[in-house]
């Protein structure tokens, strides 16, 4: 305990002794620091659904499954290029009826109740990304498009959609789903629903607008649908979308409109946000010209664009939080980085081209990944297929996932134990370097208290949700969650970065006291 008390003073030391105590962080005009009126606090303990979509996600990208890609179902595609091409055709040939028993029947039996079983049980998924198109939604939403002319194969799609976050809910598993095909397209390629090549969302206003009302359409929705741990906007938007349509392949320049969207003057807006990023290193010329050594040696410096989020970070309470995900990535490499290798290394290579990359998608300010991909024609999917990679050992969820009702309930016991006096003296250090860091300066530490007992219980909250279920949970959206409790508690003004302070370390705490950082 002494070893961790004596932790959290050298962070808080070295987080500031370069500089003057931050009273007035950078950029602190934004709207919750400078309003220095507390707000009656609505804080509560969080909600089964809070923890669902606010804990680490160790999750899998459902597949060609609502959105055709060929290369992943070559025979339901039968030859066509996209889902569009793939239904006109089997319109044409087999009518609407036809096709949509057909369609009906992928949506519905590809993922079986024994497949849902295992990636809950067995590969220990928290979530999956539910990739759709505006056409999903239903006829309504095909009328004036290219799918109009096979709108009523999708009468039923939209119920179908729901049927399957019914389904993994059951099972303690989330769904985050992923307008992955919008009007026009979003980018060229095939994922978008279309071969035709275009980009056509971002130049037309009618696109545009279908695409509002399709998400509008999903929000709505998902308020009574339970399951749903978030909508994501725009998949893969292309390089010149602009603003518009701006996505994470440009990471730095996501992670700045974010901010700014997040903290705009005179709005507090609670609506969080995650920036969706994907890694691959097999399409780049870059990547293809470094073995797999070299590839892997990378890994742990990737993201260095995300701020600081150590316990003694207080950029939320100065500026605005960053929080992202990995939405996509896989144990592929391109056959010339594989060249570079003698033929016996790959195995082991793959797998720790893996578990690199699930030690870091875990990390810093990311919320957890999800793998590409869980369902194809060809299963067990090779370097591709999450299932494949699960069983050899490639990539592996978080270990704290798989503890007994057992190792929970006597981790939690002793960090109990140990919570009053370890928070006592963690306040006590942090009362002492202040008054000694300025003298003169009136704090308000009572906050550094309190955000502590809240990241502490909020923690714990998480950590024993699974109550008989086995397994247990952390914060993985730390810095929207942080955002969330820091409106909710209802304090402003110059010193709420003790309260940010204190809540981090809470948080830090508590995880190092069951050992969850370790798992």
């Amino acid at each position: 305990m002494k070893k961790l008390v004596q932790k959290a003073k050298a962070h808080i030391r070295s987080s500031s002794s370069s500089s003057s105590p931050p009273t007035s962080p950078p950029h602190s005009s934004h709207p919750i620091n400078t309003i220095h009126h507390p707000h009656p606090s609505t804080i509560s303990p969080p909600t089964p659904l809070e923890v669902l979509r606010y804990r680490h996600h160790f999750g899998v990208n459902l597949g060609s499954i609502f959105v055709l890609e060929p290369w992943l179902f070559p025979k339901f595609a039968g030859g066509a290029s996209s889902e569009l091409d793939a239904v006109t055709s089997s319109v044409k040939t087999n009518g609407v009826e036809a096709t949509r028993q057909k369609w009906e029947d992928h949506w519905k039996n590809t993922v079986t109740d024994q497949a849902f079983g295992w990636l809950a049980n067995s590969a220990k998924g928290t979530s999956i990304r539910l990739p759709i198109g505006y056409f999903t939604l239903g006829p309504d939403f095909c009328i004036g498009t290219p799918f109009e002319n096979a709108k009523d194969v999708y009468e039923n799609s939209w119920t179908i959609v729901k049927e399957f976050i019914t389904r993994a809910r059951a099972l303690g598993v989330g769904v985050l789903i992923d307008l992955h095909a919008l009007p026009g397209g979003a980018n060229t390629d095939m994922h978008s629903g279309s071969s035709t090549g275009k980009a056509e969302l971002w130049g037309s206003k009618k696109n545009l607008e279908l695409a509002k009302k399709a998400l509008l359409f999903i929000a709505n929705e998902c308020k009574n649908l339970d399951g749903v741990v978030g909508i994501q906007l725009c998949n893969e938007a292309c390089w010149d979308a602009g603003k518009k349509g701006i996505d994470a392949w440009d990471l730095s320049s996501a992670l700045r409109w974010t901010k700014e969207r997040n903290w705009k003057s005179g709005h507090v807006p609670s609506n969080p946000v995650i920036i969706d990023t994907h890694k691959y290193y097999t399409f780049a010329d870059k990547h293809r010209s470094q073995g797999a050594q070299e590839l892997i040696y990378r890994i742990p410096s990737e993201l260095s664009e995300l701020p600081d989020c150590s316990p003694s970070a207080t950029h939320i309470s100065s500026g605005g939080e960053t929080q992202i995900i990995i939405g996509e990535y896989s144990c592929v490499l391109d056959g010339k980085s594989w060249e570079k290798s003698p033929p016996d290394m790959k195995e082991g290579l793959v797998r720790e081209f893996g578990l690199s990359q699930c030690e870091k998608w875990k990390s810093g300010c990311s919320a957890g990944s999800y793998f590409w991909t869980w369902k194809m024609e060809w299963m067990d999917g090779g370097g591709w297929g999450f299932v494949e990679q699960v069983k050899k050992g490639n990539i592996i969820a978080p270990a704290y996932m798989s503890w007994s009702v057992e190792e929970v309930r006597g981790k939690l016991r002793q960090a109990e134990e140990q919570k009053v006096g370890v928070m006592e003296r963690m306040v006590k250090e942090h009362s002492d370097y202040w008054t000694e860091a300025s003298p003169s300066k009136e704090f308000q530490h009572d906050l550094y208290e309190k955000g502590w007992d809240l990241g502490w219980e909020d923690a714990k909250a998480f950590f024993c949700s699974r109550g008989d279920g086995g397994g247990a949970d952390k914060i993985g959206c730390l810095e929207i969650w942080i955002k969330k409790r820091m409106l909710e508690s209802g304090e402003r003004g110059e010193f709420l970065w003790e309260w940010e302070q204190g809540f981090r370390w809470g948080v830090k705490t508590f995880e190092s006291c069951v050992e969850i950082n370790r798992a």
